[in-house]
């Protein structure tokens, strides 16, 4: 059977749908991410060296609050009126509503109700006491939160910050996407 021959102008209506159908593709995944990035993820910027050796200065991290509940190990983003309103801090969850912390500055180990707190990620062992004083039983509806790098963090232990509101946390970091060579699971 032959085929029929197309004529100048189908073809150029076919090319203009196919055309029209490729725009279309592309503004809808568009809506897509900026639907996901305002409403389900973020990035924000890592600024300060208070989560070395997990995040440097410089790195992108993905944070989501969607659903967000946060546990004991979270890395987390809060912002607080009482330290720096404008400013997003990063730090990990020592103790959650109701748990005890103390701390000994002496040998340098955390402990959350009574128990030695396990912390492979930190830089150096807790030395620097700023102004905390335990054991310090965490309040409802709150969390205490460390950076990584405790002798070069400003935390829960500074009266500046205190335990942090659980409504002031923005949401779990999850992934470090940027710089591409760093990209990594937070853990």
């Amino acid at each position: 059977m032959a085929k029929k021959k197309r004529s100048r102008e189908e073809i150029e209506q076919a090319e203009r749908k196919d055309t029209y159908d490729w725009i279309q593709s592309i503004v809808t995944a568009l809506i897509i991410c900026i639907v996901i990035f305002l409403f389900f993820v973020r990035v924000i910027d890592v600024r300060g060296d208070s989560m070395n050796p997990t995040l440097h200065d410089g790195q992108k991290m993905l944070v989501s609050g969607l659903f967000y509940k946060p546990k004991q190990g979270d890395v987390v983003i809060f912002k607080t009126d009482d330290y720096d309103s404008e400013k997003a801090l990063v730090k990990r969850v020592i103790a959650t509503e109701g748990q005890v912390v103390n701390i000994d500055f002496d040998r340098g180990i955390v402990y959350v109700n009574d128990e030695p707190y396990e912390e492979d990620y930190i830089a150096e062992l807790t030395k620097v006491k700023i102004d905390f004083r335990g054991p310090w039983t965490v309040p409802d509806g709150c969390v205490f939160v460390m950076g990584d790098n405790r002798n070069k963090s400003t935390d829960s232990r500074d009266k500046r910050i205190g335990d942090v509101d659980e409504r002031e946390i923005i949401g779990r970091a999850y992934a470090v996407i940027y710089p591409f060579g760093e990209m990594k699971w937070i853990r």
